[in-house]
């Protein structure tokens, strides 16, 4: 229905102030574009000056190649769902989606075929008599998504639209949405959330939020196979990548890296050059591609000093090495007991192996 463009878009307050800035992202047609990133990183400023609710202070937005840096949001095309679901609570569910409708002064027949075309995509119709406070917090959910369909939009925003549900809520709601994009394929969409599974889950592709600008931007398996920088291979995952200090010791198409932390050492397949021989690298592994060592070659050698018992999987966090150091994590499938206060020796297969230097990875250079 639309593509967006972003080209330098800035944002500042006061003039001196910047949250925002070098903001450079093309959206095509039919894509669910996910923001992430930490708190404060400006994920629903950007979405918010996408919709026009707030000022962009440097830079172009572009909607199907029309400048919208000052048309006003309703003159936009875009429809955006709150985190507060926001309904009318004396109106029905049927008047709560036709309201901007009539506002709108649609004829009758218009905004009846638009309610119930919405209410049969969201499963809705059989509630469209009931009052906001006789459905679960899904259900008012999908009525405020609701409320954007029948307005046709060309872009759908979603500001951490699942946050105020519960557990099992989230994932079921989740699911809806996922099915919802599935019916209206040529529908754009931005979703910002901090729930990294719900961007994992729901993404055509993710953009990632830092330092005031884009740490990457791929797709889900992208992010979190092909991390371009340390920021986004501990962002993306959960637990975290395990970063440990290594230096390169054999260089070519696998390179060989000493772990003086663990009195390891382990191989990895990204290629290097004799001038890389000596340098001081960071190596992740993730804690679910840590494996036991089989043999006398080891990347890390620890002491269990946690372990969490998952049922899938057990969780083992080793005890640190120096207090301001991170705990290493490995996570590893099947159920390990009596493991608390063992030492453990921990390896990875040299394909799921990371090389991070200066912050930066030596597979972008």
């Amino acid at each position: 229905m639309a593509n967006l463009k972003l080209t330098d878009v800035g944002k500042a307050y006061g003039g001196t102030v910047e949250v925002l800035k070098d903001i450079n992202l093309d959206i095509t047609t039919g894509e669910l574009i996910v923001f992430v990133g930490p708190s404060g990183c400006g994920k629903s400023t950007l979405l918010r000056m996408v919709a026009g609710l707030e000022k962009i202070t440097a830079g172009t937005l572009e909607i199907d190649g029309e400048v919208m840096n000052n048309v006003p949001p309703a003159q936009r095309g875009i429809a955006m769902v709150f985190q507060s679901y926001a309904l009318y609570p004396h109106m029905t569910v049927r008047d709560n989606m036709a309201f901007a409708l009539k506002i709108a002064k649609k004829t009758k027949e218009e905004i009846d075929a638009a309610v119930e075309n919405a209410a049969r995509i969201l499963q809705l119709t059989e509630y469209l008599d009931r009052l906001p406070k006789a459905l679960s917090g899904g259900q008012r959910q999908r009525v405020a998504i609701g409320r954007s369909i029948v307005r046709d939009p060309k872009v759908y925003l979603f500001d951490e639209p699942l946050s105020n549900l519960d557990a099992a809520l989230r994932v079921a709601t989740r699911i809806e949405i996922a099915q919802l994009k599935e019916s209206m394929p040529e529908s754009t969409m931005i979703y910002v959330t901090h729930d990294q599974v719900e961007a994992m889950t729901l993404a055509s592709r993710i953009v990632v939020l830092a330092n005031k600008g884009i740490a990457q931007v791929g797709s889900p398996l992208e992010l979190y196979e092909r991390p371009e920088n340390e920021f986004v291979a501990q962002f993306i995952g959960s637990p975290a990548m395990n970063l440990l200090a290594g230096e390169i010791v054999a260089t070519g198409e696998v390179t060989q890296v000493t772990l003086p932390e663990g009195a390891g050492s382990i191989s990895a397949n990204i290629p290097t050059t004799d001038a890389d021989k000596g340098r001081k690298v960071n190596v992740g592994i993730r804690p679910e591609d840590m494996v036991l060592a089989s043999g006398p070659d080891y990347a890390y050698r620890g002491t269990v000093e946690i372990s969490e018992a998952l049922g899938e999987v057990t969780q083992l966090y080793f005890k640190k090495s120096k207090p301001e150091h991170e705990p290493v994590i490995a996570k590893l499938p099947g159920i390990h007991t009596n493991v608390r206060g063992n030492e453990m020796h921990m390896t990875a297969a040299p394909e799921k192996v990371h090389l991070f230097a200066d912050g930066k990875s030596l597979l972008y250079r």
